[in-house]
């Protein structure tokens, strides 16, 4: 893994909590989430869970905050580690 990746997830991560913290959004586990997780796990997908920040990268997407290619974006920059 090079020292750019590394950069690209740390630059990522915070830029995706800089927002958070502007806004005032806190990444939560909705209802709405546990209910597309059972349905996920019915569907034969294996279970997976979102780290802080990527329920920080939800909340902001849901907020309106940043569009779906911009989540997209950052979601691969903060996975690029």
């Amino acid at each position: 893994m090079s020292v750019h990746t590394l950069d690209r997830s740390k630059l990522a991560k915070g830029k995706i909590r800089a927002l958070a913290d502007e806004h005032g959004l806190r990444g939560e586990f909705t209802t709405f989430d546990a209910r597309a997780s059972q349905i996920s796990q019915l569907s034969g997908e294996r279970k997976t869970e979102l780290d802080e920040t990527e329920l920080l990268l939800t909340a902001l997407r849901r907020a309106g905050v940043v569009t779906g290619i911009d989540a997209v974006r950052l979601h691969a920059d903060y996975l690029a580690r």
